[in-house]
């Protein structure tokens, strides 16, 4: 059975987990000193949140888990078959796990992640594919500006 994804990002994580704690009823069951998630199962959500870092405060993306590669495959051809392109990912290192994703934007911009984890690993992750994909603080978008130049050169 596929679970809902949200991912939030958000400026202070010690903050965020307390009040996300209360409106769960819950404890997050992974906690990292840059992101905690809740995998809930009323409502059967993977919720995760982390430390804003390049991102901008709010919503990450969304996203939906699949239990099986078999899943994740459905999903991907129903993208497919509607003709959505995706951003597809082998054995990516992110949120202290290794997944199997396919990413795609809705028509107004919303990120979207469809992926199947196949194990949990130590780190958060290296995994940078999909960052372009995602809202940047507006100072990193300036940074990043500032240092490529015109066009960016």
């Amino acid at each position: 059975m596929k679970r809902l994804h949200v991912h939030v990002s958000v400026s202070d994580l010690k903050r965020s987990i307390g009040f996300y704690s209360a409106l769960f009823q819950a404890e997050p069951s992974v906690s990292k000193p840059d992101y905690a998630k809740w995998m809930l199962e009323d409502p059967r959500v993977n919720f995760a949140i982390s430390a804003t870092g390049e991102h901008a405060p709010g919503l990450n993306h969304l996203g939906v888990q699949a239990e099986t590669d078999g899943e994740l495959e459905a999903l991907h051809a129903a993208l497919g078959a509607a003709n959505v392109s995706t951003h597809d990912e082998t054995c990516a290192k992110c949120c202290y796990a290794e997944s199997d994703k396919h990413w795609a934007t809705d028509p107004d911009g919303l990120v979207w992640e469809t992926f199947h984890s196949m194990r949990q690993i130590a780190v958060y992750g290296d995994d940078r594919a999909a960052a372009v994909l995602l809202p940047a603080r507006p100072e990193a978008a300036a940074e990043t500006a500032q240092t490529k130049g015109c066009c960016g050169a």
